[in-house]
Order: structure tokens, then sequence, then C-alpha cells
């Protein structure tokens, strides 16, 4: 049995994941999908990057969790590879879905032609507007399932996508699974093909794309219990 620890990526919240748990469960695994601070039902909340890091660090402490695999899917990559250092013997392996890693001293935003970002949260009131349907064309997801996560987004925190990331050290000495979903891009980002240089990391791949929890909840359960199983 692994304690899994689920964090979606931006506007979601740990309802996003509630088929993998299901199907994580069914395996016999302790699943603790968590909403981070300023989404869903926690919106309203003040939150920095490091707020979702002490979200994530606190969750496992609170709960007294070991054997823990983490989850950051998209921008909760970021956050999620922070916490991973933090919590030390309690971790099994950290998981990266379709995801942004940290790099010391960058935000989510770095390194990337982000300007149009800036400027939505500057022109929302500090918040990143959830996309729309047309926003989710080509991903390999349903009619129902793009209604899913349109209906259930929430604007996502500002300062947690500008905020720079604070390593300890370097992130390729984690025990570490990079999920690529093909249908958002065959190779990952120059920052991720950096450390799967690393022994202790791996690449595996999915067909479907950026939002996999939703498009293929079963298989994406199942590359989790795998890498969960990994020593």
């Amino acid at each position: 049995m692994t304690n899994f620890v689920l964090v979606a990526g931006a506007w979601l919240g740990a309802w996003a994941w509630d088929e993998v748990a299901a199907e994580l469960r069914g395996a016999g695994h302790d699943v603790h999908p968590l909403t981070l601070s300023g989404l869903a039902e926690k919106q309203g909340e003040p939150a920095g990057q490091q707020t979702h890091v002490r979200d994530i660090v606190d969750e496992v402490e609170r709960l007294g969790l070991r054997d823990v695999v983490l989850v950051g899917h998209s921008y909760a990559g970021i956050p999620v590879g922070q916490a991973a250092e933090r919590i030390g013997d309690r971790l099994r392996r950290v998981v990266f879905v379709d995801a942004n890693v940290p790099v010391n001293g960058e935000s989510f935003l770095s390194g990337w032609p982000s300007d149009h970002v800036r400027r939505s949260i500057a022109e929302h009131e500090g918040c990143w507007p959830p996309l729309g349907a047309p926003d989710c064309a080509g991903q390999g997801l349903t009619d129902e399932q793009i209604a899913r996560f349109v209906g259930g987004s929430t604007p996502h925190p500002g300062t947690t996508l500008t905020e720079p990331a604070v390593l300890t050290r370097p992130l390729g000495e984690l025990p570490a699974t990079y999920v690529k979903c093909l249908l958002d891009g065959d190779e990952p980002m120059p920052a991720v093909a950096e450390l799967l240089k690393r022994d202790s990391w791996e690449l595996v791949e999915l067909d479907t794309g950026h939002w996999p929890m939703f498009s293929q909840p079963r298989a994406l359960a199942r590359l989790l219990d795998a890498a969960g199983a990994r020593p």
C-alpha cells in the first residue's frame, strides 16, 4: 500500500482527481487529493507559491503519512517538487504529470512566452482566469469531460505563478517519474529533459492530452500505481 497525495494544476481542486482516486483506492492504496489555497472550495484564501508548498507539506505531516508518492500535474509540479524535498524520508517517489518542474530562483512563468498570462492576471484582479471550452480542443477530451473541466475551474491566484521556486538541493537527486502526455507535445520541456538524464528519473508516456485525470483516468491510475511500486 502506498500513500498518494494528488495535486492538480491551475484552476483545479481535489475534485479533479475523483476518478483516478477511485481507481487507486480500488488497488488498495490510501489516496489524498489536495486542494491548494485559493482554489475550488478554498477560493478567496490568500496564496503565493510558498503557500502552496506549505499546503502540501502540512497535509503530509498532519496525516502522519509515510511512504508517500507526491503527484503534481501541470502548474502543481512547481510546489510539489519543492515539497518533495522538504518531507525528507517520508517520500517514496514524486510523479510529475505533464508538469512544470521547479527551478531554483525561477517562477512558473519563467522560460516561456508568458506576457499574455501576466497581462491577464493584471486585468483580472490578480488572478489567472480559467480556460474556456475552445482552449481544450485537441487534448483528447470528450464534450462531457470539457464541460466538467470548465464548469469546475476557478480563477488561479496570480502570485503563485510569479513567485520564484526555492530549492535546497538539486531536484535530480529525488526519485521521480515524469509522465509526458503526447497530445500536448511529444518532447519534455528542456528543464525536464535535463533532469531525465539522471538515473533516479524515468520517463513514461501517455497517449492523451494535458488533463489525463479527465481524459484517461484509468490509464493514469495504472501509471501511478506502477510508479509507486518502483524501489
